[in-house]
């Protein structure tokens, strides 16, 4: 699914004409999930109910678990169970019964006690679940820029390194390393801000 729509991207480049809304709505597709893909990360997919399930393996005494997707909307429900074969108990942290905290800096569930001090998760196959929302309701502005720069990037034929203009000829600057994307520097330096590990 695209992250913008075609509607945006005319908007954005001044485009009144629809001689090539398929080709621009197929380039809006394969740009986003580039983006996504590099970025390590569903921007909008999550956002909304039902959200994401993150189940968590844990082997050694910890009393943090970090969430997958970022950054986090809402937690639905937290909850550990002690043992594989065991229903999932859920976890409180409102009326005077605080089992868990929400760290918004790391996107991380904190195992707590009822007074406020570090608990520790259960350890076992699936002993924690968290179930969130997580993602953008509305795409912050820099990245719909850099979405439509990588569109226009294509669709213009600007990712050969090279084009020759009669006797003139001009580079397109790209980042890139064995492991990472190409990108024009101007949309590798937004997409990295919002890349996750």
């Amino acid at each position: 699914m695209a992250l913008i729509t075609l509607d945006d991207y005319k908007l954005f480049e001044g485009i009144n004409s629809t001689k090539n809304d398929d080709q621009l709505e197929a380039l809006l597709e394969s740009s986003s999930a580039l983006i996504e893909t590099y970025c390590n990360t569903k921007f909008n997919a999550y956002a909304t109910s039902p959200g994401v399930t993150d189940i968590f393996d844990l082997q050694w005494d910890t009393h943090v678990v970090q969430l997958h997707h970022s950054p986090v909307i809402s937690i639905t429900s937290v909850q550990e169970r002690l043992a594989y074969n065991e229903a999932y108990t859920t976890l409180l942290n409102t009326g005077g019964k605080y089992e868990w905290y929400f760290e918004p800096i790391s996107d991380s569930i904190i195992r707590t006690n009822d007074s406020g001090s570090y608990g520790v998760w259960p350890k076992g196959v699936g002993s924690v679940k968290v179930v969130y929302t997580a993602g953008y309701t509305t795409l912050p502005e820099d990245l719909k820029l850099a979405i439509v720069d990588l569109v226009t990037y294509y669709f213009k034929d600007e990712h050969r390194v090279t084009r020759s203009l009669g006797t003139a000829s001009t580079q397109n600057q790209v980042t890139s390393s064995i492991r990472d994307a190409s990108f024009p520097d101007n949309i590798k330096r937004v997409l990295d801000l919002y890349r996750q590990p």
